[in-house]
This record gives structure tokens, sequence and C-alpha cells, in this order.
């Protein structure tokens, strides 16, 4: 009998080739040139890929014994709101928290919005991996706060060197897909 898992991998992975990979010439994030985009938030701010990507990140999490998920802002924010509603109903559920770009500039002046408390033990999510510097920022930020990073999650990692520089710094990264999946 199949995993429930393996179908719902299946039509993300369906959602994920229609709706977020365009093909042309793109500037990326770290200045690089490339021939194709992927736009997470097509998929993750719809309902049923929202909540696919979230039964899938809700098992790693499960598996992983996390307190909470986090990443940076745009791409992190939809996958952990979901992924913490749907960790609630599997009956292990998550704290949410998002990693800013920049200190809030009022009230507390925040880095780091959401329940997360010094000690927990959090995995770093983000829709797509590049040179994976995002991550690292957001990385350094948890920690900084007090917090421990047991597992680095991507939907899409784009096979440029990110994961080797999460592993140079001994973090280990879990992608659902690989870019090359979608050539």
């Amino acid at each position: 009998m199949p995993n429930n898992n393996d179908s719902k991998r299946k039509r993300l992975y369906e959602l994920l080739k229609t709706q977020s990979f365009v093909f042309g010439d793109f500037t990326l994030t770290s200045g690089a040139k490339s021939s194709y985009y992927f736009d997470g938030k097509m998929v993750t701010l719809c309902a049923e890929g929202a909540y696919l990507v979230a039964c899938l990140v809700a098992d790693i999490a499960a598996r992983s014994g996390a307190d909470a998920i986090g990443g940076p802002v745009i791409g992190a924010d939809p996958i952990v709101g979901a992924v913490a509603a749907v960790s609630f109903e599997k009956g292990s559920p998550i704290k949410a928290f998002m990693v800013r770009k920049e200190p809030k500039k009022h009230g507390k002046k925040k880095w780091i919005e959401g329940p997360l408390k010094e000690g927990d033990s959090v995995i770093i999510i983000d829709d797509v991996i590049t040179t994976g510097g995002s991550i690292i920022d957001s990385i350094k930020k948890v920690e900084e706060f007090g917090c421990r990073v047991v597992k680095v999650v991507a939907l899409v990692d784009r096979l440029e060197g990110g994961r080797q520089n999460l592993e140079r710094d001994g973090y280990e990264l879990e992608s659902l897909f690989s870019a090359d999946e979608f050539m």
C-alpha cells in the first residue's frame, strides 16, 4: 500500500512544477544570473499547496523533536503558519516564528516574531535555498537569541552551494525537492 506522504509529495511536485517554476532570464538574490526562477509563494500561499507542504514538513518536525519552526521573512512565513496548524491537528504541536530582515523600529525592536523561547530546539525553513545566505542569517539570529538549530528544511534546493555552506557550518539540510527534478 502506498505511503500517504508519497501521494502528497507527488501532488506537491505537480503544483510546484506548474505554478512555481518559470523559465527566462533572472537575477537571484545572490546577484547570480539564472535561466529559471522558483516562486514558492505561488504554491505555499494557495490552500492546497500550503496544506501539502505543511503535512510533509510537520512530519519532518515531529521526527526532529523541534519545539519551533521558522525562517526568513517572506519565504518561510506561509509555511510556518501552515505547519503549526497541521502539527496541532496531528497531535505534535510546534510553535511558529519569523526572522525579520532588520529589527522592528518600534516597540520591543525584535528580530524574531513569535512565541520562541530561549533554549528551544528549532527548525529553520525557507521555500528555496541557493547559496544559503538568508538561511544562515536566520540561523545566526535564532542562535543569538539562545536557541539550538536541529535541522534546516527547504522546499527546493537549487543545488548551487547552499547545502555545502550549511554543512560546512555543521547544519543538516533536508529538502523536499531539488531543482534538477523540475528540469
